[in-house]
């Protein structure tokens, strides 16, 4: 049996052949991706090209819509004037798509700058409270470039590299986060081309706004300021209202019906605000129909100092601290129709509000109990009407619990110790409202529809022995058809049991109207 050996040349032919076919594959391969790259900076200079100046076009076909989704007609209106005028300002009513239109609009401004020769952009994007940007308008930045669709684009994807948390970083310029409170930021932000964002900027400081001035008087550069509306006052009530001095900013008002009509708003949910809050409300007015209101001369607490609060309230939900429980707040419902409220104070935050129908005397002390037992803890309970029944219960089986009787006198003051107060509901309510207007206090309260109309409902007058007196809870019933149930216990929770009343030091026990 004979062997036939193969040559050695044959074997090394074959491995220098595969190498050069490897080397070929190689070449053609890098040809080709150079010749991708060439096309989509060509296809990339086309997009920067055609939609540089077509804003409205941008959000129509440079993003993946779903099916029957797309821009409403308010925001392609507001669109196309960003594209056409250098200051656009709209507000309107909670949740019309603002902030996500503003997001769109970073990335349209970063994508059809950058890389241009000679030319740096740049993108400062400020808010009224920096979770407001950390939260939702650098969120949806991110949502939204997602949804990119980049093959019509003509360049990659962000990578990691590029769009960071608060960051957008490119070829030729940035776009970030800062805060409104420090206009020497604002101020130092120079480029060429320039895009100032203002979201929430009913709250933003005019000092914020001026420190833009500077960068916005050069050509190329852009502002867009976005809110919901408050008080008739500020720099954004002033842009919205045409001051002189302002006519150069085109102003747009998106109304109730056009949000409704967008999907963005339901007639069921405006209706039930309309019943929970009152038509002729600040918070109404603002939230619901999109327009600036003072608030009521006559309420206790305005929707200013709520809202306040209620920033505040989320910023510690960031922190997760709230400090140790102090007391909870019990409201006890007087009828079937009534709701017993459970406001759960921790350091100066009302951490929760638990609301519970059509309880009886029993099942609410056992509730109250428990959440005594759990935080080791006082209650403050009403007493007035069923409460009494609660507050009894309690104090049988020795648990901290401390007497609200609303018709009960009181010696407490105002802090200008002028006047005094008719009870102490009107005593208890004033007392928020002086806590929620001191700011180093840090009153933190949650972000409840209910709640922040029942706080900003009640109305006050002075009688003539230079006493406040408060709207009482039966007159509130009769003028909007429901009680106050979630801001009544709010109110008793930050009733601290320290003010002395005219039945003994203890100014919640010893006395029951």
């Amino acid at each position: 049996m004979s062997f036939t050996e193969t040559p050695l040349k044959t074997s090394k032919k074959s491995w220098m052949e595969e190498a050069l076919a490897e080397a070929y594959q190689e070449a053609k391969r890098l040809a080709r991706e150079k010749k991708n790259r060439e096309a989509n900076r060509a296809k990339y200079a086309d997009f920067q090209a055609k939609y540089r100046d077509d804003f409205a076009g941008f959000v129509r076909e440079c993003i993946s819509w779903g099916k029957d989704e797309g821009p409403s007609d308010y925001q392609e209106e507001i669109a196309e004037k960003i594209s056409e005028v250098d200051r656009v300002s709209a507000r309107g009513p909670h949740g019309l798509g603002k902030t996500a239109l503003m997001a769109m609009a970073v990335l349209w401004f970063a994508l059809t700058r950058d890389g241009t020769k000679d030319k740096d952009w740049k993108v400062v994007t400020t808010a009224s409270a920096w979770r407001q940007l950390e939260k939702y308008l650098w969120p949806e930045i991110h949502k939204w470039a997602r949804r990119l669709n980049w093959e019509k684009i003509g360049r990659p994807p962000f990578h990691r590299d590029e769009l960071l948390t608060q960051k957008l970083k490119l070829k030729t310029g940035e776009a970030f986060a800062v805060a409104s409170d420090d206009p020497g930021l604002i101020e130092g932000a120079h480029a060429d081309e320039i895009l100032y964002i203002f979201d929430e900027s009913k709250s933003v400081l005019p000092a914020t706004f001026d420190a833009a001035e500077g960068a916005l008087g050069t050509e190329g550069a852009k502002a867009i300021a976005f809110s919901t509306p408050g008080e008739p006052s500020g720099r954004f009530y002033e842009i919205q209202s045409r001051k002189a001095g302002y006519e150069d900013w085109w102003v747009r008002h998106v109304k109730k019906d056009e949000v409704i009509a967008a999907g963005r708003m339901t007639e069921k949910w405006a209706e039930a605000r309309r019943r929970q809050w009152g038509e002729k409300s600040s918070v109404y007015l603002n939230r619901v129909e999109g327009k600036f209101a003072s608030a009521d001369e006559e309420s206790v607490i305005s929707l200013a100092l709520v809202e306040k609060a209620i920033e505040r309230w989320y910023e510690k939900q960031d922190q997760e601290y709230w400090g140790d429980f102090v007391t909870v707040g019990v409201d006890v419902a007087r009828t079937g129709q009534d709701q017993t409220a459970y406001a759960l104070r921790f350091g100066n935050s009302i951490k929760e509000i638990r609301v519970t129908n059509q309880e009886d005397t029993m099942q609410t002390s056992g509730k109250t109990k428990g959440i005594m037992s759990r935080y080791d803890g006082e209650a403050i309970v009403d007493t007035i009407g069923i409460g009494a029944g609660v507050f009894d219960r309690l104090r049988e089986q020795g648990l901290p619990v401390v007497a609200f009787t609303a018709s009960a006198k009181t010696r407490f003051t105002d802090m200008s110790g002028e006047y005094g107060f008719a009870n102490v509901r009107s005593a208890a309510w004033w007392n928020l409202r002086e806590m929620l207007d001191d700011d180093d206090l840090g009153i933190a309260l949650p972000d409840i529809d209910e709640l922040i109309g029942d706080l900003t409902t009640p109305k006050w007058r002075v009688n003539s022995g230079a006493r406040i007196s408060v709207e009482s809870k039966d007159d509130i019933k009769k003028r909007i058809g429901r009680s106050t149930n979630l801001g009544d216990s709010v109110i008793q929770a930050f009733w601290d049991g320290m003010q002395a009343t005219e039945y003994g030091e203890n100014p919640l026990e010893g006395y029951r109207g």
